[in-house]
């Protein structure tokens, strides 16, 4: 079993896993939007932009995500953070550096009493990142 986190935004999602796709080095797998799904014609035509599903590989992990549409009012990404585990100081600083890129950090990378380095942040579009490298390899 795998626990894939799932993100959803409000007309922004494929810039978004296009950021995340190269501040993780990771790859988009699909990437579909509303328009190009069978969904198409249950769809108001100014959503076949957005997108459907998402799916970006890092490693062995995949995140997903899709844009709402009119009829899911949309209230921000809420409640949760996705924490990344690194296995080296270099890679926490330079995963941290690129999420937080014209985003808000909410903890500095720093060392704490569990790890080498340790930073809280909330990225451009409004998503909650962790990033912890228990110690460094």
């Amino acid at each position: 079993m795998k626990i894939n986190p799932y993100l959803i935004f409000n007309g922004d999602c494929a810039a978004a896993f296009r950021f995340y796709a190269q501040c993780l080095h990771g790859t988009l797998e699909v990437m579909m939007t509303f328009g190009e799904s069978p969904a198409r014609d249950h769809v108001p035509a100014d959503c076949h932009d957005r997108v459907m599903h998402t799916r970006l590989v890092v490693g062995d992990q995949a995140i997903m995500g899709s844009d709402t549409t009119p009829d899911r009012p949309y209230s921000g990404i809420q409640g949760c953070s996705i924490s990344l585990n690194v296995d080296s100081i270099a890679e926490a600083e330079r995963v941290f550096a690129a999420l937080a890129d014209q985003g808000t950090v909410h903890m500095p990378l720093e060392a704490t009493f569990w790890a080498a380095r340790f930073g809280m942040l909330v990225d451009r579009f409004g998503a909650s990142w962790m990033v912890n490298c228990e110690k460094d390899q």
